[in-house]
């Protein structure tokens, strides 16, 4: 493994590890019931402070919900592509690698979603259509984070034109920032849920990262 692959690998596992840390943290460190029907979270002080700082905008609420499509859309769509590559060389290892670990990037993606949708760390500030959903890591801000720099990686090798290149990974970056600040300015996750999603994301997508390349090396 290479020096700069060596770099990746160790800043991907300190991020997997900072997170799980976080998420041992947000269970013991001031767990206060500040929540709708006396539901509590940790970090207390800090999501209080947060969440009156904000207050709570239903509109960007609706906005970012609807907008999580996107992701989604680039999930069906590079499916599609292997869908595809898999039907025409008929036979599905020659499918792209980087597609191949995208989509099983994408079942880890889920599967992490569907964890913390079991095993409840913590739940809204606000309750959504009168019930009290889970709210940690944000799955909005994981999805996003999660799907969107991974699209610009498969951009980054599938566009030619440098210009238009350049044009679309700007474009997926500020999406990127526009959704996770506007899911906590919104004010239906805790600042910690927000954290959590940004941890979990960065170090899955250093992890597709340096798979997707060892996989191109190996052939």
């Amino acid at each position: 493994m290479k020096k700069e692959n060596r770099k990746n690998f160790c800043v991907a596992i300190s991020m997997l590890v900072a997170f799980v840390m976080w998420t041992m943290a947000v269970q013991f460190v001031d767990v206060r019931a500040i929540g709708p029907q006396e539901s509590t979270v940790g970090f207390a002080t800090i999501n209080h402070f947060v969440h009156n700082l904000t207050g709570v905008h239903m509109s960007l609420y609706t906005i970012t919900d609807w907008l999580g499509i996107v992701p989604l859309g680039f999930v069906m769509g590079f499916a599609l592509l292997g869908l595809v590559q898999w039907i025409r060389r008929k036979n599905l290892l020659k499918v792209d690698y980087s597609i191949l670990v995208l989509g099983g990037f994408y079942i880890v993606v889920m599967a992490a979603y569907i964890l913390f949708e079991v095993f409840v760390v913590n739940y809204r500030p606000i309750l959504i259509g009168g019930i009290l959903e889970a709210s940690y890591p944000s799955s909005t801000t994981m999805l996003v984070m999660c799907v969107m720099p991974t699209a610009i990686m498969q951009f980054n090798v599938r566009i030619k034109h440098n210009a238009l290149k350049h044009c679309v990974a700007s474009a997926i970056v500020a999406f990127i920032v526009f959704m996770v600040i506007g899911r906590l300015v919104s004010g239906v996750h805790w600042f910690t849920d927000i954290v959590g999603g940004a941890l979990l994301s960065v170090g899955l997508v250093l992890l597709y990262h340096l798979s997707s390349c060892l996989e191109a090396k190996q052939h």
